[in-house]
């Protein structure tokens, strides 16, 4: 295993384009398949990438949010005291990587956004204070991302009534899908092959580590002395950022009282932003810390529109709906849900966003689930968990951590190649199990 693991990482260091090429390159791959499998001319593949590429500004905007709010959460000196005293909790590299992938996983299995900055702040506060190589922590932070928890879109939307397809298929309740005995043993499965594969990684002769200074924000460096301002005081005043940080505190307050707790990309930006308001003692250590969060987030404003793009020549072209129906040709009760997770997978590298995704494939892959007499819950599983696993070689879900990390997708996507291998292995195990003993 460790041969063929740094066999794989060699291999992906010397030939893995930066992830923006790869965006590029996708977007040719789709461009000349729309053409030879569709018919379509060039000005309209034109057309098409050219109506999706703003279809995805909201969630890019959530996502540099998600990632901004989150940094300069990090670096409040409350924030960086209490990380300190998490990582003293490990001093070798294995209890490093140990605390690291257990704390990101939970915090995917809660919320992917939340598991996204925590997994990267962790890892790279582990790298700064452990010897550990940190590509590698990198790596296991970013391997749960994988696991498909409460907040997973698709069985949330299936089992709430009203939904799109409920004609076709009714309400299938979480019970049966995300709470099922079965997907909570897989997910405790990929938790413990997770800890195992990395912890069974051999440091490198040469380690890279985490060299950057202490990036704690010196929140009265600037302005102090006498002489100051009115508009220097302010500037520097606890006040400004204390409103407006209890200003958002109480709206989430009030939020969770009238609704309950409802986690989501919003609210998540909302606890980063109050709590970093009310953490850092000004406007301007706020403001310091936001100016090295934004170099992090040039990754998602620039990739994102790109995997819009592709995904309207995907649509538009009808290449999904292409491909879906030849996995459908190929299936039978029994192995349709394998099937389906395998062609999730497929389309999720071209199409990483789940909701567009089930959108535009989930009503096909259910109706034919329906006349193929397949399990609908076990196929909306198949395609939820498929939707995920792919993610652990698409650049695009990584951006925000490979930001907050100071890395390239091509330092941890070696690790990450075989990982998708042996996670892709136990969960379709899973569901060929699931068919042969029901």
């Amino acid at each position: 295993m460790e041969a063929i693991t740094n066999l794989s990482v060699r291999v992906v260091q010397r030939y893995l384009p930066s992830a923006f090429v790869l965006a590029v390159i996708l977007t040719a791959i789709v461009f000349v398949l729309g053409m030879a499998a569709s018919g379509e001319s060039p000005m309209a593949m034109a057309g098409y990438w050219g109506e999706g590429f703003s279809s995805l500004f909201k969630f890019g905007m959530q996502m540099v949010l998600v990632l901004l709010t989150g940094y300069v959460l990090a670096l409040t000196p409350v924030m960086q005291s209490l990380l300190t005293r998490l990582t003293r909790q490990a001093s070798t590299p294995r209890q490093a990587l140990l605390l690291t992938i257990v704390v990101s996983f939970t915090c995917y299995y809660l919320n992917w956004g939340f598991g996204m900055i925590a997994g990267a702040i962790l890892a790279r506060e582990m790298g700064r204070r452990v010897a550990v190589h940190f590509p590698l922590i990198v790596a296991a932070a970013y391997g749960g991302e994988l696991v498909r928890g409460p907040s997973s879109s698709i069985p949330l939307v299936i089992a709430t009534p009203g939904h799109f397809m409920e004609d076709a298929i009714g309400i299938v309740p979480v019970s049966e899908t995300l709470y099922s005995v079965w997907n909570i043993a897989l997910t405790l499965g990929l938790l413990a092959l997770l800890v195992i594969f990395f912890m069974l990684q051999r440091q490198p002769s040469r380690i890279a580590r985490f060299t950057a200074d202490n990036e704690a924000v010196d929140d009265d460096a600037p302005g102090k002395g006498g002489g100051r301002s009115f508009s220097d005081r302010l500037e520097h005043s606890r006040l400004p950022t204390l409103f407006l940080g209890l200003l958002a505190a109480a709206y989430l307050v009030g939020k969770v009282v009238e609704n309950g707790v409802s986690i989501n990309l919003n609210t998540i930006i909302l606890v980063f932003l109050a709590l970093g308001l009310i953490l850092h003692h000004s406007p301007a250590a706020y403001l310091q810390a936001a100016e090295r969060a934004v170099g992090a987030a040039r990754g998602i404003i620039v990739q994102f529109p790109l995997y819009a793009g592709i995904a309207g020549m995907m649509t538009h072209a009808d290449l999904v709906t292409q491909f879906s129906e030849a996995i459908i040709s190929l299936s039978n009760s029994a192995t349709f849900p394998l099937l389906t997770f395998l062609s999730a997978g497929v389309v999720n590298f071209f199409i990483p966003s789940g909701g567009g995704q089930w959108a535009i494939q989930g009503p096909i892959m259910m109706q034919a689930a329906h006349a193929l007499g397949a399990d609908p819950a076990q196929t909306i599983m198949a395609f939820t968990w498929g939707d995920g696993w792919t993610n652990q070689i698409q650049p695009f879900w990584a951006l925000p951590l490979l930001g907050v990390a100071g890395l390239s997708a091509r330092d941890i996507m070696g690790y990450l190649l075989i990982w998708l291998v042996i996670s892709g292995v136990t969960i379709a195990g899973t569901f060929v199990a699931l068919s042969v003993f029901g």
